[in-house]
């Protein structure tokens, strides 16, 4: 399953679990507690949004005044289970955070 990254779910169902520094360690969507995978690299990155207010403070732990944080994790329900790639996202000024989106199996990335 993937969802289409222009109309990404904003889901009151997600919350994110992180580290002191703001990494993902575990997802909770639709009901199930997904874990990041520590064998897994995670991809971080921010982009600046132009239609944010710049003059207010972001919300705690976010990239910066008018940055919308983005990671892609691999996670899983346990152990055994097979691996679902998020692609996660923080806006500023948002104490939330939402799916951009969801697939399964690993995400490959050429460099």
């Amino acid at each position: 399953m993937t969802l289409a990254p222009e109309a990404p779910t904003e889901t009151s169902h997600l919350q994110v679990r992180t580290d002191p520094d703001g990494k993902p360690l575990a997802i909770r969507h639709d009901g199930r507690i997904w874990v990041v995978d520590p064998g897994t690299e995670s991809q971080h990155w921010s982009g600046r949004d132009a239609g944010w207010d710049t003059r207010r403070a972001p919300a705690a732990g976010s990239a910066g005044p008018g940055s919308t944080e983005h990671w892609r994790v691999q996670a899983r329900l346990c152990s055994t289970s097979a691996l679902r790639t998020f692609t996660l996202r923080r806006e500023p000024l948002s104490p939330g955070w939402f799916l951009a989106d969801i697939s399964d199996g690993e995400e490959t990335t050429e460099k």
